[in-house]
């Protein structure tokens, strides 16, 4: 596992392109396709009294006018990433994945 901007960088390489937002302000415009990822959670391990393992999750969302973009596909042959679901919302195609990294 990495850090947060090999994450950044390994994720514009899956898409083909810098439309890869952490966190965005509401007021930003996006271009798409795109994907935004967040934190969403650290998994710890501990023995010790010390942390010996640490596991951060993310919650990413691809956003596309196609419903079917082929980067899920590569998202999901990444170890450690599982697909929850698609949405739709203002005319945009929504696929929310899970990856530990």
């Amino acid at each position: 596992m990495g850090t947060r901007m090999d994450l950044q960088v390994l994720l514009e390489t899956l898409l083909g392109s810098t439309n890869v937002y952490y966190q965005p302000p509401e007021a930003l415009k996006i271009s798409y396709p795109a994907i935004i990822y967040s934190k969403s959670k650290i998994d710890t391990k501990k023995a010790n009294d010390s942390t010996y393992l640490k596991n951060t999750r993310y919650n990413i969302i691809v956003v596309d006018k196609m419903p079917d973009n082929p980067v899920i596909d590569k998202l999901l042959s990444l170890p450690y990433c599982s697909y929850d679901r698609h949405y739709n919302s203002d005319k945009l195609n929504h696929d929310s994945l899970t990856l530990y990294y």
